[in-house]
């Protein structure tokens, strides 16, 4: 991944597009990815093992607190097979902290379903008709069920906007 993510809109032609409308959060980040040639899968796999550490041992943490209110532990976001190539993966599969529910070599949809929210991610790549060049846009779509989906996004919503674009430059410099 090259230059600084940006804050944009989830794209039209995303399959995520149609989870917007009700959702209690959502937001995208785009970035052009410097193997212009990967696929959705191939670019998600290679930002979330760069994963900086900190976010990391964020995860842990909310690991452990969630733990006590009866909701998953995730793992780390980092916490991918490294031997295990884009390919080898399938639908329902588990890939670090989500599920693999769609793939396509322009778009990967990942997510988690719980009592308390649904999460569903998206890794858009793109030609940029401006340009010619390929952008890769990762979109975030949350759907809350109940009081404690609301509590839980309470302190996820301005980390997320920290992490997502931490992420993003954590690979570019990778």
């Amino acid at each position: 991944m090259q230059a600084k993510p940006v804050e944009t809109t989830i794209p039209t032609s995303s399959a995520l597009a149609a989870s917007v409308p009700g959702s209690y959060f959502h937001d995208a980040w785009a970035i052009a990815p410097l193997d212009a040639e990967a696929s959705a899968l191939e670019l998600f796999l290679k930002v979330t093992a760069g994963t900086p550490g900190w976010v990391n041992t964020l995860m842990t943490l909310r690991n452990r607190v969630v733990s006590m209110l009866g909701l998953k532990n995730l793992g780390t976001l980092s916490g991918l097979d490294p031997a295990k190539p884009a390919s080898a993966y399938q639908i329902g599969d588990r890939v670090g902290i989500f599920t693999l529910f769609s793939n396509t070599p322009d778009e990967v949809l990942l997510g988690d379903k719980d009592k308390h929210l649904d999460v569903i991610l998206s890794v858009h790549r793109a030609v940029d008709a401006g340009n010619g060049q390929v952008l890769a846009t990762v979109s975030t779509v949350v759907h809350v069920h109940n009081w404690l989906g609301r509590l839980y996004m309470l302190p996820v919503t301005p980390m997320h906007r920290i992490i997502a674009p931490a992420v993003l430059r954590n690979a570019a410099r990778a």
